[in-house]
């Protein structure tokens, strides 16, 4: 869920149970219902196909790019208590609702960061989804993001898959094995099972794709009060990770930092994550033991 939030490649079976619609009252029946039609669509669309037919290949150059642009909203902020913390923040951004759902590659590519199998990805953003910079505020944002030290090529520590490191290619490079793609918040909604799991925003990995939520980039989460550079990183490394194969887990100590595979797009708290995974089970078991983590974007935070 960060896959609903991550959902892994399968969406899990749903359990309902009354206290959970007691707790969370219309939330869990104000799911829109997609045609079955356009869910078969959006599947031949989304989905990756052999050659990058659903990519647009014509980007132009591969220059190193600059820093990137991140537009940080004051830490601190508040919201309504009546406000759940799986909720899309109301305030911030302009969302992109809609897109093409065809995808173009981002100009740019990076040098080899870290030691260990190496792994090759592209950036990209979906036809029809507009921001006023996308290399400077997105392509160049990941970009920063994995090649950081705190990120999943820390020597210091180890992923699911051993260790890795990682390359930054375009569409004139060698074919990627994954893709980190922006898309819009409908395309997120049909491609992360948004209606057969928790509906809430969410962005996911599937596959070799890795869908950014358009709607997430631009709002947030109420988790990371306002932070939304941070929440933004916290969702790259998060959805990455599964690349790797890092499941979800839970807050392990009170007060602590949560680990980036926390769903911290949903909480930072064990009891609120577990009432959610009994409306869909990710086949994580989050204890309901009180603990709440602070919000943490890196796998590996330097103290």
């Amino acid at each position: 869920m960060d896959g609903a939030e991550d959902f892994e490649d399968e969406p899990r079976p749903r359990r309902h149970r009354a206290g959970v619609v007691s707790r969370y009252g219309w939330r869990i029946y104000a799911v829109p219902l997609l045609v079955v039609i356009s869910a078969l669509a959006v599947f031949q669309t989304v989905r990756p196909t052999d050659g990058g037919a659903t990519t647009d290949q014509q980007a132009a150059g591969s220059d190193t790019p600059a820093q990137p642009v991140v537009t940080e909203a004051a830490p601190g902020q508040k919201f309504s208590p009546e406000l759940f913390s799986a909720d899309l923040p109301p305030e911030g951004g302009e969302i992109p609702e809609t897109g093409a759902r065809t995808f173009r590659v981002l100009p740019g590519t990076s040098p080899v960061v870290g030691t260990g199998r190496l792994y090759r990805y592209t950036v990209e953003i979906e036809v029809g989804v507009e921001i006023a910079d996308p290399n400077a505020e997105f392509g160049n944002l990941v970009q920063s993001t994995l090649s950081d030290p705190r990120s999943w090529t820390n020597p210091q520590g180890a992923t699911s898959a051993g260790p890795i490191s990682l390359q930054r290619v375009d569409a004139n490079g060698p074919s990627p094995d994954f893709r980190v793609i922006l898309v819009s918040q409908q395309t997120a909604r049909e491609a992360c099972d948004y209606s057969n799991g928790v509906p809430y925003d969410s962005s996911c990995r599937k596959g070799e794709m890795v869908y950014l939520n358009a709607a997430r980039w631009v709002r947030g989460a109420v988790s990371f009060e306002g932070d939304l550079g941070s929440y933004r990183r916290y969702a790259i490394n998060h959805e990455v990770g599964h690349v790797f194969g890092n499941k979800h887990v839970g807050c392990p100590t009170q007060g602590g930092l949560a680990p980036v595979m926390m769903q911290q797009t949903f909480s930072v708290s064990n009891n609120e994550l577990h009432e959610l995974n009994k409306i869909a089970d990710q086949g994580t078991q989050i204890p309901a033991d009180g603990f709440v983590c602070k919000p943490n974007a890196w796998p590996f935070p330097i103290p």
